[in-house]
């Protein structure tokens, strides 16, 4: 697959990802799987895993500032 963004070669790698839920908490997932170009870092996130993603997010603790979780839960 290519990047929407330069066009060159997406590549499958495992990151740590932050997720804005609320003005002033922010969510990291440990371990997500991504696709990242190579040449300029743009990602993509697969719907599946996307899904997951969103019901991680919607169990989480809105009022805290930062949390670290784990994607391979």
């Amino acid at each position: 697959m290519n990047c929407h963004s330069c066009g060159d070669r997406l590549e499958e790698i495992v990151a740590d990802v932050p997720f804005k839920v609320e003005s002033g908490s922010i969510i990291i997932i440990k371990r997500l799987p991504v696709l990242q170009c190579k040449n300029c870092s743009e990602y993509l996130i697969d719907d599946l895993v996307m899904a997951r993603v969103d019901t991680i997010l919607s169990k989480v603790d809105k009022t805290a500032e930062l949390e670290i979780l784990s994607y391979a839960l």
